[in-house]
């Protein structure tokens, strides 16, 4: 591709006002040449969101002064639409005489052809966001392309996000691609436009201060990117929101005098926090402080006898079977652990010399759901209302993952076993939200 098709300094001016598209910008230059140079019947420019395909393209066709006609396809709702769109305003942009309406292709190709020509310059139909024409197909796609056949001093622009193969279904059209950014090209597209630091006691802005600025907002930038946006921000816009966010709280410590512009790594050290809550990357209607609020006082809010279920299912899982009727039977007072003093009795003093591995570290071992239930009526302080589902609740747990099936056999089977998916700070919490005391049934 022949670089001399447009001005040095132009180049360098398109260069310079959108960076790292440089490859893009020399192809489509080629492309789209001058109006003595022929160019091909269509272009496809394809690549995701914020990219630069519509910005560049637009800049390119305004700086070079071409005679074009820009559609956004995604703002027609049906095709006849599209195609009154496109006619009216090759039409007026051409400096043609108006026919009539077109309302398909056909008549779309007849109209065109009046208006362009006794045309001297090339026209551009620009057709941007073709793909998110709701009523579009690849015939219409196809039949598109075909205009700048028909018409030789017509050239068709696509520009989407994914091409399909055979798009246009005729020879292949030269397609530009516009990659995603990397973190150097996002860090030196933000740079560009440097916050400044709110310093409270400068007088005149110098250009030292200007190097300092910009040396932590690369690093601010880089450290955000490898933190949050590299798995949430699909492009660089949203990359530029997240940075913008964050930049304030965490440069106020510089702006107050505590910390110098080249002590990164204390400041960093200081906002480490910042950089692994979700709060930056989440758009939120609702102040931060209050959706935390509602969340902590939310955390825990199961039904009653669900509650109590679940603390069923934790004793079921980590006390032996054999102990049920020491720690559960009515008779012996719940069964409750005496926290006595002096000496111990032979079997307890035997166990404990025995068992080294807290109960607890072993993991959830697996039982049947009638030890469940069994467990469930022995703890609950009163009898269960006629209302209660309790299977329904059971059910529920499953399906929140707090209960899960711990053998192959089918869930109506009255074999299969299960074990708790929660772990002793969180039954806790549930079984104080009912003020159950579960530490008083839990083996040692």
């Amino acid at each position: 591709m022949n670089d001399d098709i447009l001005p040095a300094e132009l180049l360098t001016t398109l260069n310079e006002q959108f960076p790292c598209r440089a490859p893009q910008i020399r192809r489509l230059a080629a492309l789209i040449g001058t109006d003595e140079a022929p160019s091909p019947p269509a272009i496809v420019l394809h690549g995701l969101e914020a990219t630069g395909k519509t910005a560049i393209v637009r800049t390119f066709l305004d700086t070079v002064e071409a005679s074009y006609t820009w559609i956004a396809c995604h703002e027609c709702v049906t095709v006849r639409q599209l195609m009154e769109r496109i006619s009216a305003g090759v039409t007026e942009n051409a400096g043609g005489i108006d026919t009539g309406r077109a309302g398909d292709v056909c008549a779309l190709g007849v109209r065109l052809s009046g208006a362009l020509s006794g045309a001297e310059r090339k026209h551009f139909l620009v057709l941007d966001r073709v793909d998110r024409t709701r009523e579009g197909s690849s015939v219409l796609f196809a039949a598109l392309g075909r205009l700048g056949e028909m018409i030789p001093s017509l050239t068709v622009i696509f520009i989407l996000s994914v091409p399909k193969p055979r798009l246009l279904s005729s020879a292949e059209p030269p397609h530009i691609h516009f990659a995603p950014y990397t973190k150097e090209e996002s860090i030196k597209i933000l740079s560009k436009y440097v916050r400044r630091i709110p310093f409270q006691d400068i007088e005149e802005y110098t250009e030292e201060d200007a190097k300092e600025e910009l040396y932590v907002w690369q690093k601010f930038c880089g450290t955000v990117w490898d933190s949050l946006a590299k798995g949430t921000a699909r492009n660089v816009v949203q990359f530029r929101a997240i940075v913008d966010e964050m930049w304030e709280p965490f440069v106020k410590p510089i702006a107050e005098g505590k910390y110098g512009t080249r002590n990164y790594s204390s400041l960093y050290l200081l906002h480490k926090d910042m950089f692994r809550r979700e709060t930056s990357v989440i758009d939120m209607v609702v102040p931060a402080g209050a959706a935390g609020e509602k969340a902590a006082t939310n955390m825990h809010d199961l039904p009653y006898y669900s509650k109590f279920l679940l603390c069923a299912a934790y004793l079921a899982s980590y006390n032996p079977a054999r102990q049920d009727a020491t720690f559960f039977m009515k008779s012996n007072d719940f069964g409750r652990k005496k926290r006595r003093g002096g000496g111990t009795t032979g079997p307890t003093k035997r166990t404990s010399k025995n068992r080294k591995i807290h109960r607890r570290l072993l993991g959830p071992q697996a039982f049947p759901l009638e030890r469940l239930q069994a467990i469930f009526a022995a703890i609950l302080p009163h009898r269960i209302s006629s209302s209660a589902d309790i299977q329904m609740q059971i059910a529920t747990l499953t399906s929140l993952r707090l209960l899960t099936k711990a053998s192959a056999t089918d869930v109506l089977e009255a074999s299969t076993k299960w074990r708790v998916n929660a772990g002793w700070d969180y039954i806790r919490h549930v079984a104080r939200s009912v003020k159950f005391d579960i530490e008083d049934f839990v083996a040692e």
